[in-house]
């Protein structure tokens, strides 16, 4: 099984098709990778931290733990918890 970064890494290279397959592989993976898509969302850049937001986005619920909990440890990162968190819940930011 791929990581999360294994598979991150692949949008590198990646034209709209792939990119959107590889949001649904990691869509599809479920709660299981929240923790490892919240960290891989801290210190990525470019597309793949977009496919990491709406993946973890899609993910719902599941993810709005591990956004808190890394918006407590991570001042920088605080703004975009509270963003992900708001699309999630479907509440203005």
């Amino acid at each position: 099984m791929s990581t999360v970064a294994e598979i991150l890494n692949k949008l590198e290279t990646a034209d709209n098709t792939t990119k959107n397959q590889i949001e649904n592989i990691l869509v599809g993976k479920g709660s299981d990778v929240v923790p490892e898509l919240v960290s891989q969302l801290q210190t990525t850049k470019g597309v793949k931290r977009g496919v990491a937001s709406m993946a973890l986005i899609r993910i719902g619920e599941a993810s709005v733990e591990y956004l808190k909990k890394a918006a407590s440890c991570n001042k920088d990162f605080e703004w975009v918890a509270k963003y992900l968190i708001s699309e999630i819940q479907g509440v203005a930011a």
